[in-house]
């Protein structure tokens, strides 16, 4: 059965971070199975602009940064819109965090990423933004739990976002994990063209990323391979801060910086790393990790949320406990060490994302779920 899809967002396109990926990747497949998608996301205080994204008919709807309100007032917009619309459309799919919550006569279905109960409870007061997050976080949550219960269906990126949704008052075993996914075509791995041995970051320099675990995992590092360099790709509010922990440390020469890039550099980087590290302190399933194993990437991450779903340590990669940036480096030593072990935990991670996280996979499992409620 062929439908036409209409997602409501917070993400913007073209999309600059995980879960504007994911949605852009699930509706190129939805496209490409014969589907029809809209997307309706954030727009500027203009009127409505409607345009064809690469297929996909897109609608930025007006939005007014009026905090702590500014959710509901861009509803009233996107409401409007809905109804003029509503009989081009089969189903409604809402993507977290934020959206605003539209009551509609079609089937519903929310994809969960991160819970705002989870998200607010694990930021750290660092600078004023913060603490407006934290301030508002209460209306986020009540947000959150009218779309939770305006909806036919709900379904979560990872295992344990489906457990944190108990805190809604949800049982987890109905929330149905439906996984990330990733281009396993386009995130290959190649033979390596470069001679020099590096560790990858791929992600926002921001707090819960665990990065003032992972420069101190690389100084320790590189106090012992003098050969071992690490790269860090990636924009964020620590990227001073960061700098300056590693000049201090005397190992500038060893780190570099380089922000963001584009997708073609950022796939030979996958391809050319040693070894890849994801640090964070919380995660719901990262397409960066999903990424590098994909290129066939030994990986080494924290035993966090979405993590736990997709590594088995010590078979398709090493898992570590979070802010234990001594343990990191013991792992990341274990590999320096044993070229047979990144070899076999490349490969072993390569089939896991054959298996069970190509968009294709991804994208069937999401049109089972709208299939149960039309």
């Amino acid at each position: 059965m062929l439908m036409r899809i209409c997602v409501i967002t917070s993400a913007k396109f073209p999309p600059e971070e995980g879960i504007g990926n994911f949605i852009y990747n699930m509706s190129k497949e939805f496209i490409r199975k014969g589907n029809q998608v809209t997307i309706i996301t954030r727009g500027s205080s203009s009127k409505i602009k409607e345009e064809d994204f690469e297929g996909i008919r897109l609608y930025r709807v007006p939005f007014f940064p009026l905090y702590p309100i500014h959710v509901q007032i861009h509803g009233l917009f996107v409401r409007k819109l809905i109804k003029s619309k509503e009989p081009d459309f089969d189903i409604i799919h809402f993507h977290t965090p934020l959206p605003p919550v539209i009551k509609t006569n079609l089937p519903t279905i929310t994809t969960v990423h991160t819970p705002m109960k989870t998200d607010t409870a694990k930021v750290e007061l660092v600078n004023p933004f913060s603490v407006a997050v934290k301030l508002q976080g209460k209306i986020s949550c009540l947000i959150e739990s009218k779309l939770f219960k305006i909806s036919d269906k709900i379904t979560s990126v990872a295992s344990s976002v489906s457990q944190e949704l108990g805190e809604y008052g949800l049982n987890p075993n109905d929330v149905e994990v439906i996984g990330n996914g990733v281009k396993e075509n386009l995130f290959c791995p190649l033979k390596r063209n470069t001679d020099e041995k590096y560790i990858l970051y791929t992600g926002r320099l921001s707090y819960r990323k665990g990065l003032f675990d992972f420069i101190e995992c690389g100084v320790n590092i590189c106090s012992r391979y003098p050969d071992i360099n690490f790269k860090l790709t990636g924009k964020g509010p620590l990227f001073e801060k960061l700098n300056k922990i590693v000049q201090e440390s005397g190992s500038e020469d060893r780190f570099e910086f380089l922000g963001h890039v584009e997708k073609s550099k950022l796939i030979e980087l996958y391809q050319n790393a040693t070894i890849f590290v994801l640090p964070s302190h919380y995660e719901g399933l990262p397409t960066t990790l999903l990424e590098a194993m994909s290129c066939g990437l030994p990986v080494v991450a924290t035993a966090v949320s979405g993590n736990l779903d997709v590594i088995e340590s010590g078979n398709n990669g090493i898992l570590v406990p979070i802010k234990s940036p001594d343990k990191m480096a013991e792992a990341v030593s274990s590999l320096l060490d044993d070229e047979n072990l990144r070899t076999e935990l490349g490969i072993a991670a390569r089939k896991t994302i054959e298996e069970k996280f190509t968009w294709d996979a991804i994208s069937n499992k999401i049109l089972r779920c709208y299939n149960s409620i039309l």
